[in-house]
């Protein structure tokens, strides 16, 4: 079943996606667009399930993503998709929003060489800040300020 809801899904999004905005799903299937990014810091983390330090900071990103005006996104390193990524971030309680590869892509977002890796950008959507290794809530926080 997951998987036919997966497939409607993305056949969902490419028809959107010729509606003129930039729009994406996220492993739980909720729509994202540009105008959902608008007025908001954007906090873009790359993380994988191998990654020790990865795993460690999920709460700090998920404290985090609890912000009205902060969008907190997760990229899986490993290009996990559909029911695989849904089930891995369900399991790894996982609050905020895993995209995947086409979102990465539409970002214009370098592959970090370092696990973890965070991006931040501003309202205006201008990256502000490229963090290779674990961040905390506090110390994001400082940097949106």
């Amino acid at each position: 079943m997951r998987t036919i809801l997966t497939a409607v899904m993305l056949s969902a999004a490419l028809l959107l996606g010729g509606c003129g905005e930039e729009q994406w799903l996220d492993h739980r299937g909720e729509q994202l667009s540009r105008a959902d990014m608008q007025d908001r810091w954007e906090v873009v983390n790359y993380w994988a399930e191998w990654c020790a330090p990865c795993l460690h900071e999920l709460p700090e990103f998920n404290r985090l993503a609890e912000r009205p005006d902060v969008l907190v996104l997760g990229v899986n390193y490993d290009g996990v998709s559909g029911a695989a990524l849904l089930e891995l971030s369900e399991r790894m309680n996982i609050a905020f929003s895993v995209m995947g590869e086409d979102f990465e892509r539409s970002l214009q977002l370098e592959r970090p060489q370092v696990l973890p890796t965070t991006y931040i950008f501003n309202p205006q959507g201008e990256l502000q800040h490229s963090l290779p290794g674990p961040q905390t809530e506090q110390g994001l926080l400082a940097l949106l300020e």
